[in-house]
């Protein structure tokens, strides 16, 4: 689907379920939290009691019919309802209702946007791409996200329809910073609560020195900080890998 124009499924569904279809049997489950079935398919531990409305197997959730034991048995290998919940969930697929899955679309797409925006750089400026510049390209590419996928597994493949569109580097940056003494207590704190500092060295004056590295779209939101906390006063030294 175009992320400039999502399209729902045409098929209209008013539960959340999973379903699987063995030797002319249907097996359904109704959802009662959709998100963290996504999450048991992808291997995560999730307790099954968290993700059923109730625990109970159908041939037709619609039509309120049960599944017969028997047939649980024959093909899920289980009567136990969770255990052949399990089953429908992780090896069936999602039919989700046109809500839910406008919602995990809008997710992933926000979620890999900001990705691109922290993680890659206009490599002629070496600044990050500003979010709209990164959704319109996205729609220039014609870029497919799926809803059901977790975003880190569709990043890479998108990046490479954007570099069609866009310049993109994703090279890292790393600076190594000296804070003077009188700025030392609390520009520090600051610096260490919003990013990861290496290599850090208290002199006996009551200075510190430490490292900075991540990828270049947080580049510009250290310095800024950095120098907003010393009133530029602060030893900056790009550190070549």
């Amino acid at each position: 689907m175009p992320i400039g124009s999502y399209t729902p499924n045409k098929e209209k569904i008013s539960f959340n379920l999973a379903k699987i279809k063995k030797g002319g049997e249907n097996f359904e489950v109704v959802l009662k939290d959709p998100d963290k079935a996504l999450e048991l398919r992808q291997g995560k531990a999730v307790d099954i009691r968290d993700i059923l409305e109730a625990p109970k197997v159908f041939s037709d959730v619609q039509k309120g019919e049960i599944a017969a034991p028997s047939k649980m048995t024959q093909w899920l290998g289980t009567s136990d309802p969770y255990e052949a919940a399990k089953v429908i969930i992780t090896k069936g697929e999602l039919a989700l209702t046109q809500e839910h899955r406008k919602k995990l679309f809008e997710a992933k797409k926000k979620k890999i946007i900001e990705y691109v925006h922290m993680n890659a750089s206009d490599p002629k400026t070496g600044l990050p791409h500003p979010v709209q510049r990164i959704e319109l390209a996205m729609e220039q590419a014609k870029v497919q996200i799926d809803p059901y996928q977790p975003a880190e597994a569709q990043i890479e493949p998108i990046i490479k329809q954007l570099r069609f569109i866009l310049p993109i580097s994703m090279e890292k940056f790393k600076i190594r910073v000296l804070i003077p003494a009188r700025y030392s207590g609390t520009a520090y704190s600051a610096v260490k609560n919003k990013f990861t500092l290496h290599n850090e060295d208290w002199k006996n004056d009551g200075s510190v020195e430490f490292t900075i590295e991540g990828p270049a779209g947080i580049k510009p939101d250290a310095l800024n900080l950095i120098n907003k906390l010393t009133s530029g006063e602060a030893t900056i030294t790009e550190v070549k890998s």
